[in-house]
């Protein structure tokens, strides 16, 4: 039985996983090694009578270091990037000690998008998309230059939840305006991924797809997935969806495991892609994946469920909603993970609607400099009194002070009967100040999981719902670029 836990990450999904973990009945100590202290995670370490080690958790070295000053029994990963590092493989091979979380080389199906999509295709998973990957900034723009196509220009590394642009191509007398605007955000691409030496593709352009957005969150021992209810992610900065992508500054979940717009074959379908996916990962590298996999999905015209991209770990600030509510012990299900025998857990949640929402300092995402150094107050009774929780994110407690780091402070946490109470309990907490950025201004949304919101993304799926059930009653005809094939014409059929 594992009795000692490292959690590696310091923001508000570690302090999730953190709180998850301390509620286990299991004789657990709980440490974890982050770059700053975040208050509320530490208060967590401390209840299990563990505690907090300040350090480099992408260094392997010093993971292993930390594992072996520790006697630590199991690591658990919360951020991508020490996936990418390769710090489970050093951890599992040097000390023998496993990890919830992949190995590198599985864990690429977040890291490229470009292994994610040509995984797909060989696999023969539903929801390809047609799509061309480049290595050179010259070549990336000579192909948006003559291409008259409405596109989606991505980095073809994980960057953070950023720099994604989508560029419709209908109107002809336009076709050189956006030709400009395509080239303008491809170079914006390189220069986002260029600090990165790790991929060889740079740039991922895909075939514009659209349709409304949602997050399936599983766990999974690398043959079988625990898939958890589904969470919508909020990512622009402002409300009405406008202003920079962010990391999310929101998100919803039901009661249900579906949502609102969602139905329950279309959460089965979902289900089915990311098993696809694990599968498949499984045969292209002979390595199981172990830890947590997430499909960010998509409900579109002609697939209907379709997987934009993967995530190796809980989204954020997705896996707030769904770790705050798990009854589930995290313990009992980590230890199924290595031991492959998932279909043993049962999973349970309190049954509450869940909506999430981030408060961030002004200058957050695109000046994270302007946005640090700033003192924060906290009044965290308030906020339970108004049926709320508080999830340390982007936050460093100093000399008893809290203070901004740049990215996403805190996230308020609220549960509801239906998503639009848990959001009115959110905003009632923000817009009473129990949280405050002394001297500076809060971005945040008020609008996430309103009725309205709700109300026309259910018009909206339906509407889309009826092109795609329409395509397979008919046997629609789809025409697709394979790569390394060409054109291919098939019929659209169950």
């Amino acid at each position: 039985m594992v009795e000692k836990i490292l959690l590696l990450g310091e923001c508000s999904r570690e302090h999730a996983i953190a709180e998850a973990i301390s509620r286990t009945v299991h004789k657990v100590k709980l440490y974890a090694l982050m770059k700053h202290v975040n208050p509320g995670i530490r208060r967590c370490c401390k209840a299990t009578g563990g505690d907090i080690v300040i350090g480099d958790f992408l260094n392997p070295e010093t993971v292993l270091k930390v594992v072996n000053d520790l006697s630590i029994d199991l690591v658990v990963i919360g951020p991508e990037e020490p996936l990418f590092r390769g710090v489970v493989d050093f951890v599992e091979d040097k000390a023998g000690i496993p990890c919830i979380g992949p190995r590198r080389v599985v864990a690429q199906v977040e890291q490229s998008k470009a292994f994610m999509r040509r995984l797909m295709w060989k696999y023969d998973i539903p929801g390809r998309l047609r799509f061309w990957t480049f290595r050179s900034v010259g070549e990336a723009i000579e192909y948006v230059r003559d291409t008259g196509e409405s596109v989606a220009i991505k980095p073809a590394r994980q960057v953070g939840g950023k720099g994604v642009k989508v560029i419709a191509d209908f109107q002809a007398y336009l076709r050189d305006v956006r030709s400009r605007v395509k080239e303008y955000h491809v170079s914006k691409v390189f220069e986002e991924v260029s600090k990165y030496s790790d991929i060889e593709d740079r740039v991922l352009i895909e075939e514009k797809v659209e349709g409304i957005e949602y997050t399936l969150q599983c766990f999974t021992d690398g043959i079988n997935i625990l898939p958890l209810p589904l969470v919508q992610d909020y990512k622009h900065a402002f409300e009405f969806g406008i202003g920079p992508e962010t990391g999310g500054m929101g998100s919803i979940m039901d009661r249900d495991y579906t949502l609102p717009f969602i139905t329950r074959e279309e959460y089965e379908r979902s289900v089915e892609i990311v098993k696809k996916i694990v599968d498949a990962l499984r045969r292209e590298t002979g390595i199981e994946y172990r830890g947590i996999i997430s499909g960010q999905m998509m409900l579109t015209p002609i697939w209907g469920p379709t997987i934009i991209e993967c995530y190796a770990r809980f989204g954020d600030p997705e896996g707030v909603n769904v770790l705050s509510v798990l009854k589930t012990d995290i313990v009992d299900i980590f230890e199924a993970i290595l031991s492959k025998s998932l279909p043993k857990i049962k999973l349970e949640f309190e049954n509450y609607a869940v909506v999430v929402k981030a408060i961030a300092p002004a200058g957050y995402p695109l000046n994270k400099k302007i946005a640090q150094g700033h003192v924060v107050e906290i009044d965290e009774s308030k906020i339970v009194e108004k049926g709320c929780k508080v999830y340390y994110g982007s936050i460093d407690e100093r000399d008893g002070k809290l203070i901004t780091v740049g990215s996403r402070t805190v996230e308020i946490a609220g549960f509801g009967e239906n998503i639009p109470e848990a959001s009115r309990k959110v905003n009632n907490v923000i817009l009473s100040n129990h949280v405050r950025i002394l001297n500076w201004r809060m971005i945040y949304r008020l609008d996430i999981g309103s009725e309205d919101s709700i109300k026309k993304m259910i018009e909206q799926a339906e509407n889309i719902r009826k092109a795609y059930k329409s395509r397979r009653i008919e046997r629609y005809e789809i025409k697709e670029w394979i790569p390394g094939k060409g054109l291919v014409i098939y019929r659209y059929v169950e």
